[in-house]
Parts: structure tokens; sequence; C-alpha cells
């Protein structure tokens, strides 16, 4: 497969060159690319190493023997016919989870073989962790990784210009309308193909969507077939039904009764937490949101679930070739309102753009505000932390909405500055909050992805 560029690229280029540089551990989901991105980066050095522990059990043994460091590195040379060199050697320590001595070994390389560049990475590493009795706390640096956001997309199509013209564009200075039209389309074509670098790298190549289907039900099936590595403890029908039921309630709060198979809610919720260790599903919390840092006003009664991938939502809530055609006419050409109505598609667009541009380096933690009061509906999709100030986010589908929620949430909370994020051009709209002036900025929804870094 043609590598595609990535933004992670640049981060793992900045660790590679640091002098206070740790292993580091690469953790997503499977088939987000990050065996992909890591042998792209052992370009850049003499010689390049990949271990797969799925691959060679007999590197597992090297690890197994409680061997020091400076050893396991001469026999794995040995294994593979390749002299490990510090500074020179970028050594990739695959699908890790299966061997848990080697994420130990780890913490050691740091101590014994400073100057040399080890990455591991793992499809399901989390469970693994999980397992050990202690982590290597200040001894390993992590990078999470998703699938490509639309910029990276628009890298594939070989569209860097409209990024450029994207990234100087403003509220004050919107995008001229023929550019801002082919963006919408495009973006909405990035809603079927989703960000998964195999879906991504088919529509390129092949510009035949069926191609796209193909790959990412591989891909979908893949994820049912882990289920089977890490539900020894779990009912496999309910990880599959609990998985289900966040596809069917993506963009609402999400119910443990909704869940097929009338399952009891502590099983749904341990079937919850194998889905997010797995990196299939990411939970956004309720916050009171009066003040930073919004976890702090957190409501564990109150949540809502992002699932991985559009392109990958759509597989899973097609069942037929009817069903797909018809979900794929309905992104194309459909209402706003029929596109949210199949899916909130809108919702988990933009929260997928804000996940994957967050700060690489840490965990990302993502929060909504409803009024929960008796009788209201009233909610706002995303509260972001931005520039030290709690900055609400709402979402639609389309180009038209009076956001009350998010005038109402503006009002309660005394803020001054809003966003609105659609299929509208950039803007800006002036309001009252009160007796205050206040505006609410006008987003595209292929443009959020530049408040994805904002202080959580």
């Amino acid at each position: 497969m043609k590598y595609l560029r990535r933004k992670i690229d640049a981060q793992l280029l900045k660790w590679k060159e640091s002098p206070r540089r740790k292993p580091l551990l690469l953790r997503g989901a499977r088939q987000v690319g990050k065996s992909y991105s890591v042998r792209h980066l052992g370009e850049s050095f003499d010689s390049f190493l990949e271990v797969n522990f799925e691959e060679v059990p007999e590197a597992r043994r090297l690890f197994e023997m409680n061997l020091e460091i400076e050893e396991i590195c001469n026999r794995l040379g040995i294994l593979f016919g390749q002299t490990i060199v510090e500074g020179k050697t970028l050594l990739f320590l695959d699908e890790v989870q299966v061997c848990p001595a080697a994420i130990h070994a780890l913490w050691f390389f740091k101590e014994r073989l400073p100057g040399l560049h080890v990455i591991a990475a793992g499809s399901l590493l989390e469970f693994a962790i999980k397992k050990m009795p202690s982590y290597g706390v200040g001894r390993i640096t992590s990078m999470y990784m998703y699938p490509m956001d639309y910029e990276e997309y628009l890298w594939a199509e070989q569209k860097d210009a409209w990024t450029t013209a994207i990234c100087e564009a403003s509220p004050d200075s919107p995008l001229f309308e023929p550019l801002h039209s082919q963006l919408v389309n495009s973006y909405r074509m990035f809603l079927i193909v989703g960000g998964m670098p195999a879906s991504v790298n088919a529509w390129v190549e092949t510009r035949d969507f069926n191609v796209c289907i193909d790959e990412l039900t591989d891909i979908q099936e893949s994820y049912y077939d882990d289920f089977n590595k890490y539900a020894k403890s779990v009912d496999i029908t309910l990880l599959n039904n609990t998985l289900q039921s966040v596809i069917r309630q993506v963009g609402r709060k999400f119910m443990y009764s909704n869940v097929a198979g009338g399952y009891h809610e502590n099983d749904v919720k341990q079937a919850l937490t194998m889905l997010k260790d797995a990196g299939l599903i990411h939970l956004v919390e309720y916050s009171t949101a009066n003040g930073l840092p919004l976890g702090a006003e957190v409501n564990p009664k109150f949540f809502k679930y992002l699932y991985l991938d559009t392109g990958l939502l759509m597989r899973a809530m097609s069942f037929d070739q009817a069903g797909q055609n018809e979900l794929t006419e309905l992104i194309l050409t459909g209402s706003a309102a029929d596109l949210v109505n199949k899916g909130a598609m809108a919702e988990l667009s933009v929260g997928l753009e804000l996940l994957k541009n967050s700060d690489s380096r840490r965990r990302c933690f993502m929060y909504y505000w409803q009024n929960i009061a008796s009788g209201t509906s009233s909610e706002v999709d995303y509260i972001l932390g931005n520039q030290g100030k709690v900055l609400p986010l709402e979402v639609k589908a389309g180009t038209s909405g009076k956001m009350k929620s998010l005038r109402l949430f503006m009002e309660k909370k005394n803020l001054t500055t809003g966003l609105r994020c659609s299929l509208e051009n950039f803007g800006r709209l002036e309001i009252s909050n009160g007796n205050s002036p206040a505006e609410i900025l006008i987003i595209p929804a292929y443009a959020i992805s530049r408040y994805g870094t904002a202080d959580r």
C-alpha cells in the first residue's frame, strides 16, 4: 500500500531527534496506520529492524529469558541477520501485546542503551498494559494514533493547496464560494470513505467505492475476530451487542437498557471498557463546564460515545447493499435533517476531527453539556477548553439552525464566544448575552480540526 502522509510523522521525527528521547509506545486501534508510520520513519535511519512477535515467536522467547538488554539486542541481530547500532538503527517491536516481557523490557532501554531508538506498538496493547503489575512511569513515552483526519485525506488526494486555503481562512476572511462548495462535496465523500488508511488508499487509487467497502468490511470483521482474543471473561455476544448499541446511539446519551439481550448494567459497563481499550469507541462525558479543567465537573450518569470512524460506522449500519446505497445517496445529496437522523453523522464526524487533532502525546478527554433539569432538552455537542476559557461548540448538519442550546449555555455561563460548526462558509454572528455583546464563530466542518489541540 502506498504510504499516506500523516500528521504524526512530524511528532515521530521530533521524538527521533530529541536528546531526552525515551522508548516510545505507539497506541491506537488496529489498522489506523501505526506500523506504516513507523516503517516510514525507519527510512530516515541507516538501518531498520522490525520484530513482529506474532510472526516470530522465537523473538518472544528472547525477551522471556530475562537476558540483559544488550544481550537481547545482540541475539535479535543474529536472529534477523542485522546489527543493531545505537544512533543508527530504529528497532520496532510490533504486536508487542503478545509479549508482555518485551513491554517490561522497554523500561530498561533508556538506562542501558540510551542512544538506541526503540518503538513498540500493538493492536490490543491496552489489555496487556492493564495486566502488568507495574508500568514504566517516567521511562516510556506514549503517543496516541487515530484514523486519518480530513486534512490528511486531502493530502492523499494531493490537494495541499486546499489545506493551505483552509488554514488561511477565518470568520473574518471566508473562503471564496466555488472552493467552499468543492470542499463541502469533498467532505461529504470523506464521510463515506472514512479515515482508515486502507480505505483512503483504495479510494485514491481506484476511485471505486466498492473497493473501499471491501477494505472497510475486512477491517470491521477483524475487530469482531479480536473479540475472541480479549473476551475470555466477557460474553462475545455481549461485546457485539454493546458495540451495535453504541453505533445506534451515536450522538445521544448512552442508555444501558438499549443493549440487546437484557444484560446487567455492570456487564455492559465491562464490555464498554473493553471496547474503549481496543480503541473502537471514545467516551464523551457530561460536564457542568463552569470552568477549566472540564474534567473536574463530570457527572458520570451522563455520557455519549463516538465510534472509531465514519466509514466503519456506515458499514456497521448497512446490512445489505440496498441499505448501503441508500445511506451513500443520503450523505452525498440528502437533506441535513435526514443526515442527522441516520446515525448523527455530522456530530460524530466533528467529534472525530477534534479527537484526531488532540495532543498525540496524551490521552484525549472529551466533554459535552446538556440541561439536565426536568422537562428540558438543551444540549451543546462539545465543550472545549481554549486559551484558558470554556468554548462551547454546537454542530449543525446543514446551513441553518437557531442555536437555542448554544445561546442558552453561553448566557448561563456568561461566555462571550461560541462555535457553530456546519456546512456553511466561515462567518461570524454578533449576538447579545444578557447586556453584554457576544459572538458565535461559524466554522465549516472541514476546518474544525484547528480546535482539536485546545486545552482540556
